[in-house]
């Protein structure tokens, strides 16, 4: 009988090592609801520092999740909003809201 070699799919687990980053779920969902600018998202996110937050949105925005928009206005403002590649992750995050209400205490 031949053993079956059980592997993980390379895009699978570099989704995964990406996605499961402690804040970047947080920041994603903060982001579905539309444009916010850095206070916002600090602000829904109490308990992240904002260099945290910088850090992950640059990360965010290296693997193009999200995109930041500079509107050239006094004082200049700076919004940060999910891509269409972000925008996809719905479904995603829908069904790990819908699992935590479920099974998480």
């Amino acid at each position: 009988m031949e053993k079956h070699q059980l592997t993980m799919c390379p895009r699978f687990e570099t989704a995964f090592s990406f996605l499961g980053k402690r804040w970047n779920g947080l920041i994603i969902q903060t982001l579905m609801s539309g444009p916010k600018r850095f206070k916002d998202i600090s602000a829904l996110i109490p308990s992240m520092s904002d260099k945290m937050l910088s850090e992950r949105m640059k990360d965010l925005e290296c693997e193009g999740i999200l995109v930041r928009h500079v509107y050239p206005e006094t004082p200049v403002r700076i919004e940060y909003e999910l891509t269409t590649k972000g925008r996809a992750l719905e479904p995603v995050m829908q069904q790990i809201q819908s699992w935590a209400e479920s099974w998480v205490e």
